[in-house]
């Protein structure tokens, strides 16, 4: 019955269903008017309490238990908008003055024998909605800059064969590599560096590149596959 009313309201020309129809949606979304300083006054009360908050989560709830699952001398790390997420096999060591998203992922290969590593250097920013792959190992060295939805895609997580990965087998060996990137580097918004990978020092990423070679030292890189573009001079 309540379906059919429905139908009837929103298809029927009639001017009575229009009207009703017109009724029952400002009824559903009802609109008060602003009052200047009341509403301005309320935002900003509200702001400064979620950021209040926030800044209490991070000092003394996010951040002792994330330092609690790594390892290194981890002094002054600052996580923003949560903790990141760590699962597999993986063991992280993070050196001094990182920034790390809580919107992160950190993935280690679970069918080594070893436990896969992630090396984070001094001063290293790791941005929003970053995705680590770790195969074996992943190196950060001091001073990197990662931006948002950067993927270090260190193992790719299925076997090449159909067969096998229909089978919910592994990747094999041969797929996984170690992902380097070297003191000073710039990964841009958007990037995926593949395994067995070498950003050379203080190189530069363009958004939404896609690196599957090695790239030299102070150069510029962008496209899919990533080339040098330019030289950068020092």
């Amino acid at each position: 019955m309540v379906t059919q009313l429905k139908y009837w309201l929103k298809n029927s020309n009639s001017p009575s269903a229009k009207r009703l129809f017109k009724f029952a949606k400002s009824l559903r979304n009802p609109q008060l008017p602003v009052i200047p300083l009341l509403h301005s006054g309320l935002y900003h009360l509200h702001y400064f309490v979620k950021q209040f908050v926030h800044e209490l989560l991070r000092i003394f709830y996010y951040t002792p238990l994330f330092k609690s699952q790594i390892q290194g001398s981890k002094k002054r790390l600052y996580l923003y908008s949560g903790m990141p997420q760590v699962i597999g096999k993986l063991r992280v060591e993070c050196k001094n003055d990182v920034r790390i998203s809580g919107i992160s992922t950190l993935c280690g290969r679970v069918s080594n024998e070893r436990e896969a590593l992630l090396s984070i250097g001094n001063n290293v920013d790791i941005g929003w909605q970053n995705a680590f792959s770790v195969g074996r190992k992943i190196v950060l060295e001091d001073d990197v800059r990662l931006a948002g939805r950067v993927f270090l895609a260190g193992f790719p997580g299925h076997p090449i064969d159909c067969e096998r990965r229909a089978n919910g087998q592994s990747d094999d060996e041969s797929q996984i590599g170690d992902i380097i990137i070297k003191r000073g580097a710039w990964i841009g918004t958007g990037v995926t560096v593949l395994a067995g990978v070498t950003i050379g020092k203080g190189a530069i990423i363009g958004a939404g590149s896609v690196v599957t070679k090695d790239i030299p030292d102070f150069t510029i890189a962008a496209g899919n596959p990533a080339r040098v573009v330019k030289n950068i001079v020092e």
